[in-house]
């Protein structure tokens, strides 16, 4: 490892997403309303420009800069390009449907783009503070973005709860670092890791910091029990916004899960594996069980959300370096499957009217065959049905789980994937099988179509071939 005091190279990305969100937000001041494409095109050109400088400094040694308090590896590399992706869809995905509802503002793309700065800090931070700094610039922009929509009821109160549990769980996970801080003498996660594995540290004190911290990113991830806020938030934001929610960040919580228990506490693995299993087994069990009850398909994919949580959990749970690297492949997966997801639902949304009931996917296929074709292979990915991506994604968290001699949470696994995989099918039963509420044709702009079409095509094609994909997160995480 390089380690540099004052070397600003690393940090390059993060400086030029600090100054875009500067400039879109200047111009924007200047803009009409007719001409607030221009506040989108500079906002997609920000996410491409990140990305390239992010490419750019791609290197399998891994780079320290700022004393120690931010490091540049294969692992945050990998994960912001997926972040920049898919904030990209995100805001493909969201154009024509904020124009329909009088969201089409700066604020939108400036909230998002400062979220996804919080995010590049979070991945690659190497100390608490820098963590801490990069959760809450995301959090806080994500409660924004929850309350744009002022007329909306369910949007101010979901965001109402969303800011008071987030706030909680910072709190908490905040206090948990000061334990651990007072147990090690160091905020440092390089530090901190050779503290606690020669051990010297107060065990009793760290146990509790470790308790603490481990609140605060399940919150984050959205796994039992710190999961209340995510189906409410989901269903009373726009769902623009609850597309960008449940896609991008899982990606930042996943390595802020990497950073503090692999990085930083790895030599408490015992006692934070115990923790990670049962907050794993809880997520997929209520995850699963309450999304059949659902009838509005946001809450729904919010539980179904909350158990994939648990099955990414799975492969840190094998702690291994395979278990880290299928954990990773089941993250970027998952924003894969979720974004196609959501986008059907804003495809079927129009001005005035939110697709958001079961019930609106009925006959989808004589309305439009295609259509039902790619929401067929997201539920299919979701559910785990070979060849799609889905299934591949939770075929190695297992593996990794039988690997590391856990066969019984494998087990347990393989039947919450099965009770999974009925409200899945109960929608493709929707769309082949019922007929439609109404015959109005389903009308969207060309970008949207060919988005979906990609997004539909990428789970399945990725599927068919998922070795390249999780031969990088092998290397990310030096599985290889």
């Amino acid at each position: 490892m390089i380690a540099q005091s004052y070397n600003f190279l690393p940090a390059l990305p993060e400086i030029f997403m600090l100054g875009m969100i500067c400039l879109v937000l200047v111009i924007d001041l200047f803009l009409s309303e007719r001409s607030r494409v221009v506040t989108y095109l500079l906002s997609q050109a920000a996410l491409a420009g990140a990305f390239g400088l992010t490419l750019s400094l791609y290197g399998i040694q891994p780079v320290q800069t700022f004393n120690g308090m931010f490091i540049n590896d294969v692992m945050g590399t990998l994960l912001k390009l997926a972040i920049y992706i898919a904030t990209f869809m995100v805001f493909l995905y969201s154009r024509v449907y904020l124009r329909d509802r009088q969201m089409f503002s700066g604020e939108f793309f400036v909230l998002g783009l400062s979220a996804v700065l919080g995010m590049m800090v979070m991945i690659s931070a190497h100390h608490f503070i820098t963590i801490y700094l990069g959760l809450e610039l995301l959090s806080l922009s994500l409660y924004a973005m929850v309350a744009m929509q002022r007329d909306s009821v369910a949007a101010s109160e979901a965001a109402m709860k969303y800011f008071v549990l987030g706030a909680m769980a910072s709190a908490m996970l905040l206090y948990g670092m000061s334990m651990i801080y007072g147990a090690t003498g160091s905020l440092d996660l390089g530090h901190i890791s050779i503290a606690v594995q020669s051990g010297r540290p107060d065990n009793l004190v760290l146990i509790f910091g470790l308790v603490f911290v481990m609140v605060g990113v399940a919150f984050k991830l959205g796994a039992v029990p710190f999961h209340m806020w995510l189906p409410d938030v989901y269903h009373g934001a726009p769902t623009a916004v609850t597309l960008f929610v449940s896609s991008a960040p899982k990606i930042a919580a996943f390595a802020m899960l990497m950073r503090l228990l692999v990085d930083g506490l790895s030599g408490l693995f015992a006692q934070w594996h115990d923790i990670l299993v049962v907050l794993a087994f809880l997520s997929m069990a209520i995850g699963n069980v309450v999304a059949i009850a659902q009838s509005n398909i946001k809450r729904m994919l919010a539980y179904s959300g909350i158990s994939h949580m648990g099955f990414l959990m799975l492969g840190v749970i094998a702690g291994s370096s395979a278990g880290y690297a299928a954990s990773m492949f089941y993250a970027l997966v998952y924003v894969l499957m979720g974004l196609g997801g959501f986008g059907m639902v804003i495809l079927l949304s129009r001005a005035g009217y939110e697709a958001e009931r079961l019930d609106d996917f009925r006959g989808l296929n004589e309305r439009n065959p295609r259509y039902a074709a790619l929401m067929l292979f997201f539920m299919f990915s979701m559910a785990g049905v070979p060849p799609f991506l889905g299934f591949w994604a939770k075929l190695t968290v297992i593996q990794a789980l039988i690997a590391s001699g856990q066969m019984w949470l494998a087990i347990a696994a393989v039947v919450f994937s099965v009770i999974g995989a009925f409200y899945y099918l109960r929608i493709v039963k929707l769309i082949y099988f019922d007929k439609p509420e109404t015959t109005a044709p389903i009308v969207a702009d060309v970008d949207l179509r060919w988005l979906l079409g990609a997004n539909g095509l990428a789970v399945l094609a990725i599927g068919m071939f998922p070795q390249p994909l999780l031969a990088l997160c092998k290397v990310a995480l030096g599985a290889v």
